[in-house]
């Protein structure tokens, strides 16, 4: 693809930090179609402005992967910025350095391939960050690469196609863009001069549905491979309002850097209820529970209802004893049999027996992201978005199993 001209939202994309309207923004996002434009105008416009306004500092170019991050981009810069910046790459230590007009900068480059991801980026300082594929990074690498950003005027780069519309990215960035002082542009194959009109019609002619909706119209839309597609809002997600309980449990999975999350269930006209839930997420608040405090949770999700029963992540060993030391629950250990756990909560949320009470708002965002992992030998799950998912499991396993019995 060759570029001769630029677009006005390509160009808007490289140069929105010299204008008056826009320039004191903290960042920009650009999502949209494929094949849009968004990649060649984000890498350009983030060159352009570090090199413009930074002297001998660091940054961040991030990618899913490294391999992923030169092959889409950095291996094009030099082409792209010809004539205007120096580019030295230093492969084996993962940077590049650009110089221009007696001023040089770092560029680091960094991969959030999964949830560990955010341990490699953490300690260094940075002047701004470049995401390319925001949407394909695990929550806790891009926040931790954000929060390296402690430089005055660093500013944050995001460049990604849509996913679901309950993806994380989607909820705490394009959601609430105004309040974190971003800017946002949608783009469409209409915005890149350089695709030619019959590949604009081949795109057009071979995606549906969904894939259309995503790829060629760029709209956030309903995630493809979703685990329990039986689930329904309009039937399963009920009011929060009083209802006469005849027996309860709590169900629980637990974690330590990942999120940790239990629901508290109620049984009433042979339906059981999520009534609340608790779910703490230490990487996003930036401070880990410790077990004690895991359980004054449990005790307040309880309150004074006469809940004996807790369902517990089976590899939780230190939590259940704290649980069991206290003297108030009986805790259980789950069922971790993960496919048959999919299997009867698919069975049991066809049937009608689980509901959703609407203020147990994570139970319900993972519904919309739990899907199967399209890499695995096997069928198993995305070990992502999944923690209120896991108590699900083990809530179902026991409250449905034959051998269950009421206090």
């Amino acid at each position: 693809m060759i570029y001769r001209s630029f677009s006005k939202r390509q160009k808007m994309t490289m140069l929105w930090w010299r204008t008056k309207d826009y320039g004191k923004r903290d960042g920009i996002i650009c999502d949209g179609a494929i094949r849009s434009g968004k990649t060649v105008s984000m890498a350009v416009g983030f060159v352009l402005w570090s090199m413009a306004s930074f002297q001998n500092e660091y940054f961040a170019i991030c990618g899913k992967t490294i391999e992923a991050l030169r092959r889409n981009v950095t291996t094009h810069l030099p082409v792209w910025l010809e004539g205007i910046v120096r580019i030295t790459e230093k492969r084996s230590e993962n940077k590049l350095v650009i110089s221009a007009g007696g001023r040089k900068n770092t560029y680091y480059l960094f991969g959030g391939r999964d949830e560990s991801s955010y341990a490699f980026i953490q300690g260094i300082t940075l002047a701004g960050v470049l995401f390319d594929e925001a949407a394909l990074m695990p929550r806790s690498f891009v926040e931790q690469a954000v929060a390296r950003c402690s430089r005055e005027g660093s500013k944050f780069w995001f460049n990604l196609n849509p996913e679901g519309p309950e993806h994380w990215f989607y909820k705490e960035w394009i959601e609430k863009r105004r309040e974190k002082n971003m800017m946002y542009l949608h783009f469409t194959m209409e915005d890149n001069p350089a695709l030619a009109p019959g590949i604009k019609k081949r795109y057009e002619a071979m995606y549906s549905g969904i894939f259309y909706d995503r790829y060629v119209l760029g709209r956030w839309a309903a995630a493809e491979g979703l685990i329990y597609t039986m689930f329904d809002k309009s039937r399963h997600v009920v009011p929060d309002v009083p209802r006469d309980y005849t027996e309860y449990l709590i169900s629980c999975d637990y974690g330590t850097l990942n999120p940790t999350s239990a629901g508290l269930w109620g049984l009433c006209g042979g339906r059981w209820y999520r009534i609340r839930e608790y779910y703490y997420d230490g990487r996003k608040r930036m401070r880990q529970r410790t077990d004690e405090e895991h359980y004054a949770a449990l005790e307040e999700l309880a309150g004074d209802l006469p809940v004996r029963r807790v369902i517990v992540d089976p590899s939780a060993a230190s939590f259940i004893e704290v649980i069991r030391r206290h003297g108030r629950f009986m805790p259980e250990r789950a069922s971790n049999r993960v496919l048959d756990g999919i299997r009867d909560v698919a069975v049991h949320l066809s049937a009608g027996d689980i509901l959703i009470c609407e203020s147990c708002r994570d139970c319900i965002r993972e519904f919309a992201l739990y899907r199967w992992d399209d890499n695995s030998e096997g069928d198993a799950p995305v070990k992502a978005d999944d923690h209120a998912m896991d108590d699900l499991r083990y809530f179902v396993r026991a409250a449905f199993s034959p051998q269950r019995f009421s206090f």
